[in-house]
């Protein structure tokens, strides 16, 4: 199904917000300088704080000058903006926001298409649509779109009433569920690899690949997510979510077209095939860590129990390495491994699929093995594609040496770097769900977290377990080398 960009009310909750002012409008705005917003729009605004529209603009002036290189178009793009102070539990409030959205797209001819975006904390998401929904704001004579940010949930039964709840207003074509990682373009390439290309796909299997290892590390701490990532963890925060589709986006099977739906469903067939492990593979198969004190950088840092905000006794994960095994045709054998963590030695993400040694190699040296073929993506801080095969080394003899084959997106001439959030604003624009999650692919995920959640919970971990600057526990290391491989280090 073709989409295209109609004219557009968007509807923001929490403006004034830190997502909104680094990520939101800078990603609308730079939308607005590449001329994918459409010709008739207006943004409209809400908080608890006492602002004018002129005040508002200004405050968003100011968060875009800090993030955008053109500056050319930006008045322009600020008279579309407006705002509306909003007690979000209060209904007379919502009526108050809904005349002012008649009134704005009288003004701009817009036919009543909206899009609200909750940059607000889960817990207000039911308040926020039912309000939505007894005040008129959702009935409209065009179309009406949900985008909600992550957490969806803490666990499978809270997903599901949360879902529930949104769902008497928003029907789930309508309801868009961020994740920021879906945007981004390495990511979005992972299809195009595996699909467009005949020298990987008839590849990509368990007959010629050996293990694919995800590594998405940090090296800053927690920063002011205190309150909630004390709640949630690494294995909520990353593993749940980013990583999770990531896997199945590597493992999925080629869906019939590129619609959504039909993607989708190849996604949510590999995330159901992930085989849930017993009490016993979780205690081994599942390394979870937490951060001592250490140096990243020559600058010394100190432990997650000794950040602000942080109990001096927390048990939450900032590390989590995992093997999971897919239970179906194409990837029985095949480990994937996971690993995520804070205050690791420097920021990366990539995905590394090794592919098997040929059946009879000719050219062991010293009885030492030939490098594995390698393909590379290079999420951040690199955007990058490579592949490493071993050719001859320039001496005598036959000897070999690794080389690289590479491609470097931000090289290319043709590449305009977007934020991930400006991507998936645009697909929210066009009515494209694609890289949204589908309430399917977050039951999946939630049944395999939660049954690492029970376990971890029955037994208290040694923490801290790791020092900051360094690649995580000892044990994420065992978790490889007892199946006879390593974790690839961009060395």
């Amino acid at each position: 199904m073709k989409h295209q960009i109609v004219p557009t009310t968007i509807i923001l909750f929490g403006a004034t917000g830190d997502l909104s002012q680094r990520k939101l409008f800078p990603s609308l705005y730079h939308l607005y300088i590449y001329n994918k917003l459409p010709s008739n729009f207006c943004i409209v605004g809400t908080s608890r704080k006492d602002l004018t529209d002129h005040d508002f603009r200004q405050m968003i002036k100011e968060s875009i000058s800090k993030k955008s290189f053109d500056f050319t178009h930006l008045d322009e793009f600020l008279t579309h903006l407006y705002y509306s102070q909003q007690d979000v539990l209060s209904e007379e409030s919502y009526i108050k926001l809904n005349q002012k959205v008649n009134d704005l797209e009288s003004k701009y001819d817009i036919p009543q298409n909206r899009i609200f975006y909750l940059a607000l904390a889960p817990k207000l998401f039911n308040d926020v649509t039912d309000f939505l929904d007894s005040s008129g704001l959702t009935t409209v004579k065009g179309y009406k779109r949900l985008i909600v940010e992550k957490p969806f949930g803490d666990s499978l039964n809270s997903a599901i009433q949360l879902n529930n709840e949104i769902s008497t207003t928003f029907k789930e074509d309508e309801i868009f569920r961020i994740d920021h990682y879906l945007g981004k373009d390495m990511i979005q390439n992972i299809e195009v690899i595996r699909f467009a290309n005949s020298i990987f796909e008839p590849l990509w299997n368990n007959h010629y690949i050996s293990n694919i290892q995800i590594t998405a590390a940090e090296s800053i701490g927690v920063l002011d997510r205190a309150s909630y990532y004390d709640q949630s963890g690494a294995l909520k925060d990353m593993f749940q979510n980013h990583l999770l589709q990531i896997v199945a986006l590597l493992a999925m099977e080629p869906p019939i077209s590129l619609s959504s739906e039909d993607i989708r469903n190849e996604k949510v067939k590999a995330l159901k095939s992930i085989k849930l492990p017993t009490k016993q593979q979780v205690l081994s198969d599942y390394i979870r860590g937490q951060y001592d004190s250490g140096n990243i950088s020559d600058e010394s840092v100190k432990s997650y129990r000794e950040e602000d905000g942080i109990s001096d006794s927390s048990n939450t994960d900032t590390f989590i390495a995992a093997k999971i095994m897919i239970d179906n045709f194409r990837w029985a054998g095949v480990p994937f491994y996971i690993r995520t963590g804070k205050r690791m030695k420097e920021k990366s993400t990539r995905i590394v699929i090794e592919f098997k040694e040929v059946p009879l190699n000719l050219y062991y040296q010293s009885e030492e093995k030939l490098d594995s073929n390698l393909l590379i993506i290079n999420v951040q801080p690199e955007e990058r594609i490579e592949f490493t095969l071993n050719a001859k080394h320039y001496s005598e003899g036959m000897s070999t040496k690794p080389v690289k084959l590479h491609y470097d997106l931000v090289q290319d001439q043709e590449y305009h770097p977007f934020d991930a959030y400006e991507s998936l604003l645009y697909d929210c624009l066009l009515g494209d769900s694609t890289n949204f999650t589908h309430f399917d692919e977050l039951i999946a995920s939630w049944n395999l977290v939660d049954c690492i959640h029970d376990v971890w919970q029955q037994h208290k971990p040694s923490f801290p377990n790791y020092r900051a600057g360094s690649q995580g526990p000892r044990q994420s290391e065992l978790l490889l080398s007892k199946d006879g491989f390593s974790w690839w280090e961009n060395n």
